[in-house]
């Protein structure tokens, strides 16, 4: 119970990084890798914060901001200075390891002395529920600190997912959407193409960015190499959502991406408790985003030549 509860915790905090990758990746169809420097850059910025004695959360809301601005870093030196995207997401990422150094002071901060949303949310619930640091749910006793974050994040995600889903449907929203479609189009209708993919790119980083923070918060530290490899856990969490949803809706689609990026961590929590090494953990990783990648593929074809085989043998048998 309690890997599944875990699972549950960190899926959903991951779900925000997996929301920002499907805007930058999906709607505006960047290859942004900034996503692994502003992940950590939100950790860093709010640990930074709550150190310095601020709330939780206007050090959450600063972790946000300073996301949104790696974003549209890297959303400037591809529009304003003509330069490849992938290289735009490289150079903002690689400056931004040692921005995340000077933000922290060192490699490693504790959060275990500062207040946090994690323990303001645990808190908020012993008021609730009485002052007992454990609780049943479902028949299995679990710590206060686990189910207010997991009560908490549920909603959290839930709720930003609906924000999401509704500014999409906003008139810039639709905007973003066409320009990721066809930037032509919105040329022609007089709208700035750039803008709007500084502005997504800016979002989407301000997600992975909160992401980081709440990630800090939640195993109260933060580490300048925490986001290595975010942007592969976010981009799988995104194909699994797709392939399991099968619609192309966006509504759907945030839906799914965050469900995949919930079942993406119990698949990696699953394997880490059959006995994998945690040393192979981005092996596992990358292992799984493939097969992510290539098994709709590969069940299209099976699907295929199934249906295939299905109309010759009724064919033979009419000839028959």
């Amino acid at each position: 119970m309690l890997l599944l509860i875990s699972a549950l915790i960190y899926g959903l905090v991951f779900a925000l990084l997996a929301l920002g990758v499907y805007i930058s990746f999906r709607i505006f169809h960047f290859a942004d890798i900034t996503a692994d420097g502003s992940f950590a850059l939100g950790g860093a910025a709010t640990t930074a914060m709550l150190i310095a004695g601020w709330s939780p959360l206007v050090s959450t809301a600063v972790g946000f901001l300073a996301g949104m601005l790696a974003g549209a870093s890297t959303g400037v030196l591809h529009t304003i200075f003509k330069i490849h995207g992938l290289l735009s997401g490289i150079l903002v990422t690689t400056a931004l390891y040692s921005i995340n150094l000077r933000v922290l002071g060192r490699s490693n901060v504790s959060l275990s002395d500062a207040p946090t949303l994690s323990k303001f949310w645990a808190d908020l619930l012993r008021r609730v529920l009485g002052a007992s640091e454990r609780h049943n749910l479902f028949g299995w006793m679990v710590g206060v600190q686990d189910l207010s974050n997991l009560f908490a994040l549920t909603l959290l995600v839930g709720l930003l997912g609906t924000v999401l889903f509704l500014f999409l449907k906003t008139n810039l929203g639709t905007a973003m959407r066409a320009a990721g479609d066809n930037a032509q189009m919105i040329r022609a209708l007089g709208a700035s193409d750039k803008i709007l993919l500084i502005f997504g790119l800016a979002l989407a980083n301000g997600l992975i960015a909160l992401s980081g923070s709440l990630l800090a918060q939640c195993q109260e530290f933060a580490d300048v190499q925490m986001g290595i490899g975010m942007v592969v856990w976010g981009l799988a969490s995104v194909i699994i959502g797709e392939s399991l949803v099968g619609s192309s809706r966006f509504g759907i689609l945030i839906a799914g991406t965050i469900i995949g990026s919930i079942l993406f961590r119990m698949m990696i929590a699953i394997a880490l408790r059959c006995g994998l090494n945690p040393n192979d953990l981005k092996l596992i990783t990358a292992v799984f985003v493939f097969l992510a990648l290539v098994a709709p593929r590969w069940l299209k074809t099976l699907k295929s030549r199934f249906n295939t085989d299905l109309v010759g043998e009724a064919d033979h048998a009419q000839g028959l």
